[in-house]
Protein backbone atom coordinates (compact mmCIF):
# COMPACT_ATOMS: atom_id res chain seq x y z
CA UNK A 1 0.00 0.00 0.00
CA UNK A 2 1.50 3.37 -1.00
CA UNK A 3 1.81 6.37 1.26
CA UNK A 4 -1.17 8.24 -0.27
CA UNK A 5 -3.42 5.26 0.34
CA UNK A 6 -2.28 5.08 3.95
CA UNK A 7 -3.02 8.80 4.45
CA UNK A 8 -6.45 8.32 2.89
CA UNK A 9 -7.21 5.37 5.19
CA UNK A 10 -6.06 7.27 8.28
CA UNK A 11 -8.20 10.25 7.29
CA UNK A 12 -11.29 8.04 6.84
CA UNK A 13 -10.76 6.30 10.19
CA UNK A 14 -10.23 9.63 11.95
CA UNK A 15 -13.37 11.06 10.36
CA UNK A 16 -15.42 8.05 11.44
CA UNK A 17 -14.03 8.18 14.98
CA UNK A 18 -14.77 11.85 15.41
CA UNK A 19 -18.19 11.43 13.87
CA UNK A 20 -19.11 8.58 16.19
CA UNK A 21 -17.72 10.40 19.20
CA UNK A 22 -19.61 13.56 18.38
CA UNK A 23 -22.84 11.69 17.76
CA UNK A 24 -22.60 9.73 21.00
CA UNK A 25 -22.16 12.72 23.29
CA UNK A 26 -24.89 14.68 25.06
CA UNK A 27 -25.59 18.29 26.00
CA UNK A 28 -22.76 20.40 27.49
CA UNK A 29 -22.50 22.33 30.77
CA UNK A 30 -24.92 25.07 31.82
CA UNK A 31 -24.64 28.24 29.75
CA UNK A 32 -23.08 26.58 26.72
CA UNK A 33 -24.87 26.23 23.37
CA UNK A 34 -26.97 23.09 23.32
CA UNK A 35 -27.18 22.74 27.09
CA UNK A 36 -30.51 21.65 28.58
CA UNK A 37 -29.74 23.17 32.01
CA UNK A 38 -32.66 25.10 33.51
CA UNK A 39 -31.96 28.04 35.82
CA UNK A 40 -33.81 28.02 39.14
CA UNK A 41 -35.38 31.45 38.57
CA UNK A 42 -36.82 30.50 35.20
CA UNK A 43 -40.54 31.14 34.75
CA UNK A 44 -40.79 27.58 33.42
CA UNK A 45 -41.09 26.35 37.00
CA UNK A 46 -44.64 26.46 38.34
CA UNK A 47 -44.06 24.63 41.64
CA UNK A 48 -41.56 22.79 43.83
CA UNK A 49 -41.55 19.57 45.86
CA UNK A 50 -43.60 19.91 49.05
CA UNK A 51 -42.49 16.87 51.04
CA UNK A 52 -39.46 14.58 51.10
CA UNK A 53 -38.53 11.33 52.85
CA UNK A 54 -34.84 10.49 53.05
CA UNK A 55 -33.18 7.10 53.53
CA UNK A 56 -29.50 7.78 54.15
CA UNK A 57 -26.69 5.90 52.48
CA UNK A 58 -23.19 5.30 53.79
CA UNK A 59 -20.25 7.68 53.69
CA UNK A 60 -18.38 4.79 52.08
CA UNK A 61 -20.41 1.74 51.09
CA UNK A 62 -17.23 -0.37 51.09
CA UNK A 63 -16.59 0.53 54.74
CA UNK A 64 -19.98 0.60 56.39
CA UNK A 65 -18.50 1.28 59.81
CA UNK A 66 -17.79 4.77 58.46
CA UNK A 67 -21.45 5.57 59.19
CA UNK A 68 -24.02 7.47 57.17
CA UNK A 69 -24.03 10.85 55.44
CA UNK A 70 -25.36 13.54 57.77
CA UNK A 71 -25.56 16.89 55.96
CA UNK A 72 -29.06 18.38 55.73
CA UNK A 73 -32.41 16.73 56.31
CA UNK A 74 -35.69 16.10 54.51
CA UNK A 75 -36.68 19.77 54.73
CA UNK A 76 -33.57 20.71 52.75
CA UNK A 77 -35.04 19.15 49.59
CA UNK A 78 -38.33 21.03 49.51
CA UNK A 79 -39.28 24.45 48.16
CA UNK A 80 -37.25 26.43 45.65
CA UNK A 81 -33.67 25.52 44.76
CA UNK A 82 -31.07 27.40 46.78
CA UNK A 83 -33.37 28.25 49.69
CA UNK A 84 -33.11 25.41 52.24
CA UNK A 85 -29.64 24.00 51.79
CA UNK A 86 -29.16 20.43 50.56
CA UNK A 87 -29.54 16.91 51.90
CA UNK A 88 -26.63 14.54 51.24
CA UNK A 89 -27.82 11.04 50.42
CA UNK A 90 -24.60 9.07 50.88
CA UNK A 91 -23.64 5.99 48.87
CA UNK A 92 -26.88 4.45 47.48
CA UNK A 93 -29.03 6.80 49.60
CA UNK A 94 -32.59 7.59 48.56
CA UNK A 95 -34.90 10.61 48.65
CA UNK A 96 -38.58 10.33 47.75
CA UNK A 97 -40.33 13.62 47.01
CA UNK A 98 -44.03 14.44 46.77
CA UNK A 99 -45.84 17.43 45.31
CA UNK A 100 -48.81 19.75 45.77
CA UNK A 101 -50.37 18.39 42.60
CA UNK A 102 -49.52 15.33 40.50
CA UNK A 103 -47.06 15.91 37.68
CA UNK A 104 -48.11 15.31 34.08
CA UNK A 105 -46.47 14.52 30.77
CA UNK A 106 -46.63 17.90 29.06
CA UNK A 107 -44.85 19.27 26.01
CA UNK A 108 -41.10 18.91 26.50
CA UNK A 109 -39.48 18.78 29.94
CA UNK A 110 -41.77 17.97 32.90
CA UNK A 111 -39.57 18.57 35.97
CA UNK A 112 -35.94 19.21 36.91
CA UNK A 113 -33.65 17.99 39.69
CA UNK A 114 -31.14 20.37 41.32
CA UNK A 115 -27.81 19.44 42.90
CA UNK A 116 -25.24 21.77 44.48
CA UNK A 117 -21.97 21.09 42.69
CA UNK A 118 -19.67 24.12 42.54
CA UNK A 119 -18.06 23.20 39.23
CA UNK A 120 -19.35 22.28 35.76
CA UNK A 121 -17.24 19.11 35.82
CA UNK A 122 -17.36 17.99 39.45
CA UNK A 123 -20.52 15.93 39.12
CA UNK A 124 -22.16 13.66 41.69
CA UNK A 125 -24.89 11.71 39.96
CA UNK A 126 -28.19 10.04 40.83
CA UNK A 127 -30.81 7.86 39.17
CA UNK A 128 -34.33 9.26 38.86
CA UNK A 129 -37.45 7.10 39.22
CA UNK A 130 -41.14 8.04 39.23
CA UNK A 131 -44.34 6.51 40.53
CA UNK A 132 -48.08 7.09 40.34
CA UNK A 133 -48.93 5.10 43.48
CA UNK A 134 -45.85 5.33 45.70
CA UNK A 135 -45.31 1.60 45.44
CA UNK A 136 -44.22 0.79 41.89
CA UNK A 137 -41.34 2.93 40.59
CA UNK A 138 -39.99 3.22 37.05
CA UNK A 139 -36.49 4.46 36.24
CA UNK A 140 -35.57 6.91 33.52
CA UNK A 141 -33.31 5.30 30.93
CA UNK A 142 -29.87 6.78 31.53
CA UNK A 143 -26.41 6.72 29.98
CA UNK A 144 -22.86 7.33 31.12
CA UNK A 145 -20.07 7.38 28.52
CA UNK A 146 -17.37 8.26 31.05
CA UNK A 147 -14.23 6.15 30.77
CA UNK A 148 -14.23 3.18 33.17
CA UNK A 149 -10.54 2.28 32.99
CA UNK A 150 -9.59 4.54 35.89
CA UNK A 151 -11.62 5.31 38.99
CA UNK A 152 -12.71 8.95 39.30
CA UNK A 153 -11.32 10.10 42.66
CA UNK A 154 -13.16 11.93 45.42
CA UNK A 155 -12.48 15.29 43.75
CA UNK A 156 -12.19 14.08 40.17
CA UNK A 157 -13.99 15.44 37.14
CA UNK A 158 -16.76 14.10 34.92
CA UNK A 159 -17.60 15.65 31.56
CA UNK A 160 -21.31 16.57 31.36
CA UNK A 161 -21.27 15.73 27.63
CA UNK A 162 -20.93 12.08 28.67
CA UNK A 163 -24.04 12.07 30.88
CA UNK A 164 -27.69 11.64 29.90
CA UNK A 165 -30.82 11.39 32.11
CA UNK A 166 -28.88 11.27 35.37
CA UNK A 167 -29.54 13.95 37.99
CA UNK A 168 -26.51 16.03 38.94
CA UNK A 169 -25.39 16.83 35.39
CA UNK A 170 -25.31 20.58 36.07
CA UNK A 171 -23.82 22.95 38.64
CA UNK A 172 -25.69 24.58 41.53
CA UNK A 173 -28.63 26.71 40.51
CA UNK A 174 -29.21 24.79 37.29
CA UNK A 175 -31.59 21.85 37.18
CA UNK A 176 -31.25 18.68 35.13
CA UNK A 177 -34.57 18.33 33.27
CA UNK A 178 -36.54 15.13 32.71
CA UNK A 179 -39.30 14.28 30.25
CA UNK A 180 -41.79 11.53 31.12
CA UNK A 181 -41.90 10.63 27.43
CA UNK A 182 -38.41 9.12 27.85
CA UNK A 183 -39.83 6.36 30.04
CA UNK A 184 -41.44 3.43 28.21
CA UNK A 185 -45.19 3.02 28.64
CA UNK A 186 -46.02 0.73 31.57
CA UNK A 187 -49.51 -0.33 32.60
CA UNK A 188 -48.77 0.57 36.24
CA UNK A 189 -47.48 4.05 35.46
CA UNK A 190 -49.84 6.91 34.65
CA UNK A 191 -47.63 9.61 33.18
CA UNK A 192 -50.37 12.17 33.77
CA UNK A 193 -50.60 11.32 37.45
CA UNK A 194 -47.03 11.21 38.80
CA UNK A 195 -47.15 11.67 42.57
CA UNK A 196 -43.68 10.58 43.62
CA UNK A 197 -40.15 11.20 42.33
CA UNK A 198 -37.37 9.05 43.76
CA UNK A 199 -33.72 10.12 43.68
CA UNK A 200 -31.21 7.28 44.16
CA UNK A 201 -27.52 8.05 44.62
CA UNK A 202 -25.21 6.55 42.03
CA UNK A 203 -22.34 4.69 43.68
CA UNK A 204 -19.55 5.69 41.33
CA UNK A 205 -17.24 2.82 42.27
CA UNK A 206 -15.76 0.69 39.49
CA UNK A 207 -15.64 -2.25 41.89
CA UNK A 208 -18.36 -4.58 40.58
CA UNK A 209 -19.40 -5.35 44.14
CA UNK A 210 -20.60 -1.77 44.66
CA UNK A 211 -20.90 -0.31 41.16
CA UNK A 212 -23.99 1.31 39.66
CA UNK A 213 -24.89 0.64 36.02
CA UNK A 214 -26.61 2.67 33.32
CA UNK A 215 -29.32 1.35 30.99
CA UNK A 216 -26.70 -0.21 28.71
CA UNK A 217 -25.17 -1.98 31.74
CA UNK A 218 -22.06 0.20 31.69
CA UNK A 219 -20.51 1.05 35.04
CA UNK A 220 -21.11 4.67 36.02
CA UNK A 221 -17.86 6.31 37.06
CA UNK A 222 -18.20 9.36 39.30
CA UNK A 223 -16.31 10.68 42.37
CA UNK A 224 -15.68 7.81 44.80
CA UNK A 225 -15.06 7.20 47.58
CA UNK A 226 -16.37 10.36 49.25
CA UNK A 227 -16.13 9.42 52.95
CA UNK A 228 -17.49 12.69 54.26
CA UNK A 229 -20.60 13.91 56.04
CA UNK A 230 -21.67 15.26 52.64
CA UNK A 231 -21.13 11.94 50.87
CA UNK A 232 -23.05 11.11 47.73
CA UNK A 233 -25.62 13.04 45.77
CA UNK A 234 -26.64 16.36 47.37
CA UNK A 235 -30.30 17.00 46.63
CA UNK A 236 -31.22 20.67 46.56
CA UNK A 237 -34.74 20.71 45.07
CA UNK A 238 -37.10 19.38 42.43
CA UNK A 239 -38.76 21.98 40.24
CA UNK A 240 -42.12 21.26 38.62
CA UNK A 241 -42.76 22.28 35.03
CA UNK A 242 -46.02 20.45 34.23
CA UNK A 243 -48.63 19.63 36.87
CA UNK A 244 -52.32 18.82 36.91
CA UNK A 245 -54.47 21.92 36.60
CA UNK A 246 -57.14 20.70 39.01
CA UNK A 247 -56.25 21.33 42.64
CA UNK A 248 -57.14 18.99 45.47
CA UNK A 249 -57.00 15.82 43.39
CA UNK A 250 -54.44 14.30 45.71
CA UNK A 251 -53.56 14.92 49.33
CA UNK A 252 -51.16 13.14 51.64
CA UNK A 253 -52.91 10.70 53.91
CA UNK A 254 -52.05 12.51 57.12
CA UNK A 255 -55.48 11.66 58.54
CA UNK A 256 -55.21 7.98 57.61
CA UNK A 257 -52.77 5.74 59.45
CA UNK A 258 -52.18 2.32 60.99
CA UNK A 259 -51.75 1.67 64.70
CA UNK A 260 -50.22 -1.46 66.15
CA UNK A 261 -46.98 -3.27 66.98
CA UNK A 262 -44.09 -3.18 64.52
CA UNK A 263 -42.61 -5.79 64.33
CA UNK A 264 -45.86 -7.73 64.67
CA UNK A 265 -46.26 -11.30 65.94
CA UNK A 266 -48.93 -13.96 65.50
CA UNK A 267 -52.16 -13.22 67.40
CA UNK A 268 -51.47 -9.48 67.28
CA UNK A 269 -53.44 -6.95 65.23
CA UNK A 270 -53.11 -3.68 63.34
CA UNK A 271 -55.87 -1.08 63.41
CA UNK A 272 -56.62 1.26 60.50
CA UNK A 273 -57.74 4.71 61.58
CA UNK A 274 -59.22 7.08 59.05
CA UNK A 275 -62.02 9.60 58.86
CA UNK A 276 -64.85 10.18 56.39
CA UNK A 277 -64.54 6.71 54.82
CA UNK A 278 -61.57 7.83 52.74
CA UNK A 279 -60.21 4.37 51.94
CA UNK A 280 -61.37 2.34 48.94
CA UNK A 281 -58.37 -0.01 48.49
CA UNK A 282 -56.25 -1.97 50.97
CA UNK A 283 -53.57 -4.25 49.54
CA UNK A 284 -50.80 -6.22 51.24
CA UNK A 285 -47.51 -6.84 49.39
CA UNK A 286 -44.61 -9.06 50.38
CA UNK A 287 -40.93 -8.06 50.45
CA UNK A 288 -40.46 -8.46 46.69
CA UNK A 289 -43.55 -6.48 45.74
CA UNK A 290 -45.87 -9.40 45.00
CA UNK A 291 -49.52 -8.85 45.90
CA UNK A 292 -50.16 -11.06 48.93
CA UNK A 293 -53.70 -10.19 49.86
CA UNK A 294 -56.42 -7.63 49.14
CA UNK A 295 -58.48 -6.65 52.18
CA UNK A 296 -61.98 -5.23 52.24
CA UNK A 297 -61.90 -1.45 52.44
CA UNK A 298 -64.52 -1.59 55.18
CA UNK A 299 -62.09 -3.40 57.47
CA UNK A 300 -60.67 -1.53 60.43
CA UNK A 301 -58.56 -4.45 61.74
CA UNK A 302 -55.79 -6.42 60.03
CA UNK A 303 -54.93 -9.71 61.71
CA UNK A 304 -51.32 -10.92 61.79
CA UNK A 305 -52.35 -14.05 59.88
CA UNK A 306 -53.32 -11.78 56.95
CA UNK A 307 -49.70 -10.64 56.60
CA UNK A 308 -46.70 -12.43 55.04
CA UNK A 309 -43.81 -13.37 57.29
CA UNK A 310 -40.89 -10.98 57.07
CA UNK A 311 -40.97 -7.52 55.51
CA UNK A 312 -44.37 -6.43 54.19
CA UNK A 313 -46.11 -3.32 52.86
CA UNK A 314 -49.72 -2.24 53.26
CA UNK A 315 -50.90 0.09 50.51
CA UNK A 316 -54.15 1.91 51.13
CA UNK A 317 -55.73 4.54 48.93
CA UNK A 318 -58.90 6.35 47.98
CA UNK A 319 -60.01 8.99 45.53
CA UNK A 320 -57.99 11.70 47.25
CA UNK A 321 -55.46 9.99 49.53
CA UNK A 322 -52.74 7.40 49.27
CA UNK A 323 -50.22 6.01 51.74
CA UNK A 324 -47.97 3.03 52.41
CA UNK A 325 -47.20 1.31 55.71
CA UNK A 326 -43.98 -0.68 55.99
CA UNK A 327 -43.82 -3.41 58.63
CA UNK A 328 -42.14 -6.61 59.75
CA UNK A 329 -43.84 -9.82 60.81
CA UNK A 330 -41.81 -12.14 63.03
Amino acid sequence: MNFDKIKELVFILLFLFLGIKGFSQYGPAAGKPGSSALYKDSSIFVNWAKQCTVYRGWKNIAQKDSGYATIGDSLSAISKAGENGVVSLGDSGIAICQFYKPLINGEGWDFAVFENTFDDRYLELAFVEVSSDGWRYFKFPCHSLTDTLNQTGAFGYTEPENINNLAGKYRAGYGTPFDFSDIPDYKDLNKNNIRFVKIVDVVGSLNSKFASFDTAMRKINDPWPTPFASSGFDLDAIGVIHEQAISGIFTLASNCFINGPNPIKESQKLRIDHSENLISTIKVFDAVGKLYKEISSSSSIIEANELPTGLFYIYFSGTSVSSIYKGLKL
